[in-house]
């Protein structure tokens, strides 16, 4: 082994090897062929420390590579956990607002309950109220028609005189200037004795307003109803006057039933002009003539719905427009 390993030297050298070279048969090629083989010696030595090396390198690389990626993934695995640990805190922080929201939830949903329930019950009290003031404006509406009715009762023997000049030398006799008023438009009215018994005559207000141009209004009271009223019906069929001066006489009626007769005013006018008769007739109640029948009416709306349903009155009692016209 050792001539075959001198041999190769000896090849890539490019010397020439020979049989006594080879097997050493001088001593020149001996000692040749021993430091050759010293050589050789050396050569593989270092190859073989080359090879070790070079194993302990990659043994070297290998364990820096496993404690490369034994760090980085102990680094990941950490950041993992860290994500998955921050993750977890935010589930439970999620679901401890869920539950919150929940709760409250719940507890705006009691609260929804109790609101309807609170409404509902507020809605049974409206109507229970509004069917209450319904019934109180009802006996109001009834208590102030029988309280208006027992005033006009009330009144019953008393007139309106209208138009009497406000004169101290008038006001300090008014029952002798009511007789004179009767004695010049209506004489056969006087009873026996030429004295009419009148119970109380004053003016009204009781107030003089100088502001007022007008005279105040007299009532006179009557004692007997009968008197009064054949007097307040030869005032219907003429004019009244005292000294050449017109006066009215008309009833003595409460305000309320003023107001409501005054309601007909426009009415009464056109129906007057149409040659239809109207009246007002105790308390407030309109009446005309018709197509030979007398309608009563109580209420300006059924006069209204009246008229409409009549082609010869249809239209000609718009209040409304006459009233724009009047303006």
């Amino acid at each position: 082994m050792a001539h075959m390993a001198q041999n190769q030297a000896s090849r890539k050298k490019g010397k020439k090897v020979t049989i006594e070279n080879f097997y050493g048969g001088s001593t020149q090629g001996k000692e040749e062929n021993e430091e050759e083989i010293q050589k050789n010696s050396e050569h593989a030595s270092q190859n073989g420390n080359y090879q070790q090396a070079l194993e302990d390198l990659k043994l070297e690389l290998i364990q820096k590579m496993e404690t490369f990626w034994k760090e980085k993934w102990e680094k990941e695995i950490s950041c993992l956990t860290d994500k998955t640990a921050q993750l977890e805190k935010e589930l439970e922080a999620s679901n401890t607002r869920a539950d919150k929201a929940e709760k409250q939830i719940q507890s705006l949903m009691t609260r929804i309950k109790h609101l309807e329930e609170s409404e509902m019950i507020k809605q049974q009290e409206s109507i229970k109220q509004t069917q209450t003031i319904n019934e109180l404006e009802e006996n109001i509406k009834y208590l102030t028609e029988k309280v208006t009715d027992l005033e006009n009762r009330g009144r019953r023997e008393n007139l309106h005189i209208i138009g009497l000049p406000e004169k101290p030398e008038v006001n300090n006799k008014l029952d002798f200037i009511l007789e004179e008023i009767i004695k010049e438009n209506c004489p056969h009215v006087l009873e026996q004795g030429g004295k009419i018994e009148i119970e109380r005559i004053h003016r009204t207000p009781s107030i003089l307003n100088p502001q007022k141009t007008t005279p105040r209004n007299v009532i006179a009271k009557f004692k007997s109803f009968q008197v009064k009223e054949k007097i307040l019906q030869e005032a219907k069929k003429k004019s009244f006057r005292y000294k050449g001066a017109p006066i009215r006489i008309t009833h003595d009626l409460a305000a309320n039933t003023l107001r409501d007769r005054k309601a007909w005013n426009t009415i009464f006018r056109k129906a007057r002009e149409l040659g239809l008769q109207p009246r007002i007739n105790y308390p407030a109640k309109l009446t005309i003539y018709f197509q030979g029948k007398v309608w009563a009416f109580n209420k300006i709306e059924d006069f209204q719905a009246f008229a409409k349903k009549r082609p010869e009155l249809c239209g000609k009692f718009d209040i409304q427009a006459q009233k724009a016209r009047e303006t």
